[in-house]
């Protein structure tokens, strides 16, 4: 089974989960949400920082977490992971 998120009419592929046969995230109790996390890398923090703004101010995605990781000998050092969820569409409510 694929979930997919479909903005206007077409489909972006960046936005679509896929979902084992079988998953079943009917139950309230467990709390199930799916949750994207997106990778942003640069050679300095604030690039890294504007790469994310960018990339957010033109999302329609609640932001939920985000990690900083600084690797070690790697060309682009700084990494910001961010976890979001889609924002509902006004017609789903």
């Amino acid at each position: 089974m694929r979930l997919e998120r479909v903005h206007s009419t077409v489909l972006d592929a960046h936005f679509c989960l896929d979902v084992p046969a079988g998953f079943d995230d009917s139950d309230a109790e467990t709390g199930v949400h799916p949750i994207a996390r997106k990778l942003f890398l640069g050679t300095t923090a604030v690039e890294v920082f504007r790469k994310a703004h960018e990339w957010l101010r033109e999302q329609s995605v609640c932001l939920v977490d985000v990690s900083w990781t600084l690797l070690d000998g790697e060309g682009e050092p700084y990494t910001l992971s961010i976890y979001f969820t889609f924002e509902p569409d006004p017609e789903d409510t």
